[in-house]
């Protein structure tokens, strides 16, 4: 009998070990979450299983509002209404990858979503944000935003206006202002058939003075249509 009893113990001190670890068990499982605030334009607090976590998105890097030694950064004001703004227009949950849910300051590390669309990928194509901290096994969506972030990278918009901002090691503030990024478009007046990569992987090409011209934010330029054919990229009306 006293076997028994202890064996059952072990199996309780066992399961409650597996409750509290932080490791995820690595779906793609979304959590409908209430958010309490907005702190900046990477950073949320939210209720989580019964108490005011924050959470630092995953893969992506914002402009400072309030940082001890680098204060406020350019952007930062509009990186953090541009996330508020989203945050508020829906119902948000969350998604962890398959690593650490906290990092070192005890901050949850998750995916955003508003109503099933990606935060992340919102402010990226804004081009309020930088894909960085790409820290394995969380990386489960690194391509997906490298390609969102490259499209606002090509348009020269947020913090790729101008040149050396924003860095691999941050964004840099004395940058700001000074030297405008180079335009792509901007060496050959002739090329300006937009090639655009979208989220399901699909290779598209916009002509001028199509109805989606506009909005399209360009990965490539062509000269020709042929040209964007050879690349592997289709019509836009086909």
């Amino acid at each position: 009998m006293k076997y028994i009893v202890w064996i059952v113990c072990l199996l309780l001190l066992s399961g409650c070990g597996l409750v509290d670890s932080t490791d995820t068990s690595g779906t793609t499982d979304q959590i409908e979450v209430e958010v309490t605030s907005v702190i900046d334009g990477d950073t949320i607090k939210i209720m989580y299983e019964g108490k005011e976590e924050t959470v630092r998105y995953l893969l992506i890097d914002t402009p400072e509002t309030n940082h001890p030694s680098l204060g406020e950064q350019p952007l930062g004001k509009e990186a953090t209404k541009e996330n508020k703004r989203i945050i508020e227009s829906g119902k948000v949950s969350i998604e962890f990858d398959v690593g650490e849910r906290f990092d070192d300051y005890g901050r949850l590390l998750a995916y955003i979503y508003v109503d099933g669309e990606s935060v992340q990928e919102q402010m990226l194509e804004s081009g309020l944000a930088r894909v960085a901290y790409v820290y394995p096994p969380n990386t489960r969506y690194v391509d997906e935003f490298e390609k969102s972030e490259q499209q606002a990278k090509d348009a020269g918009i947020g913090i790729w206006e101008f040149e050396d901002y924003s860095t691999n090691r941050g964004f840099n503030a004395e940058a700001y202002g000074t030297v405008p990024a180079p335009n792509e478009k901007e060496t050959d007046n002739e090329c300006d058939i937009k090639g655009n990569i979208n989220r399901n992987g699909n290779k598209i090409y916009h002509m001028p003075g199509s109805g989606s011209y506009e909005q399209t934010n360009p990965e490539k330029w062509f000269c020709t249509e042929q040209e964007a054919r050879d690349a592997g990229f289709r019509s836009a009306g086909q």
